[in-house]
């Protein structure tokens, strides 16, 4: 017959496995909602970049049509450049949702990395099987971001979504300040000039204020597991 010790000890055995069961529910439960508004905000902002370039073809063809139409009359530069001025309004727009996305995607990566960490602590050996971080530290993230090796950040920045919208904008904007100058009675040189730097403007500004906003993130975010180092299979860096 049990002893009531062995009922005291089996009584609290009972409470902390239920305890358990209760903290993974709901860990489990965060962890899906941030899957899930990580899964919306991805397939929206790729909507919206398609959307853009869908708008970019279709009004180059536009200007194309229009100038084999009116022979290059005396309104189509005015069609051209509103048409393009359009164009550039949209891919401001659309790089700014870009960013805005890119800054929840590190958001949500970091969020579930921490909770991936709380599964680590109730099943401890759970965590070697675990190639995603579970650190919610920058290390951590980049881990998550590529797991079988470091990836260098001008290997990140040059392949992502904001520099390739960016570098459309700009060249929708390099061609409308060209095309505004040239309107306006500058030589041809100087219009072209001037269209390339506004594009390259453009581009450049892009990746500036994506990177400001990153070291802004990092400079008021305090991580609750900090990584101790690289992991192993990222190998000498």
């Amino acid at each position: 017959m049990a002893t009531g010790a062995e009922h005291l000890e089996d009584a609290g055995d009972a409470r902390s496995d239920a305890a358990l069961a209760r903290r993974l529910q709901i860990l489990a439960t965060e962890h899906w909602g941030l899957l899930a508004a990580r899964s919306t905000a991805q397939s929206e902002v790729l909507t919206r970049i398609s959307i853009y370039l869908t708008l970019v073809s279709a009004g180059l063809v536009t200007i194309g049509l229009l100038g084999q139409a009116t022979q290059f009359g005396s309104w189509f530069p005015v069609a051209a450049l509103a048409i393009l001025g359009f164009l550039m309004v949209v891919g401001l727009l659309t790089l700014i949702r870009v960013l805005t996305v890119s800054e929840e995607d590190m958001m949500y990566v970091l969020a579930m990395n921490r909770i991936r960490g709380g599964y680590a602590d109730v099943d401890p050996t759970a965590a070697e099987y675990f190639l995603a971080s579970t650190h919610d530290d920058f290390v951590g993230m980049g881990v998550t971001y590529s797991f079988l090796r470091h990836r260098g950040g001008f290997e990140q920045v040059l392949g992502s979504s904001l520099i390739m919208s960016g570098l459309v904008t700009g060249s929708v904007g390099g061609m409308f300040a060209g095309g505004l100058c040239a309107a306006l009675g500058m030589p041809t040189g100087g219009a072209v000039t001037v269209g390339v730097v506004v594009g390259l403007a453009i581009v450049a500004a892009t990746a500036w204020y994506g990177g400001y906003r990153f070291r802004g993130a990092w400079q008021t975010y305090t991580p609750r597991r900090p990584s101790a180092g690289p992991p192993a299979q990222w190998g000498p860096r």
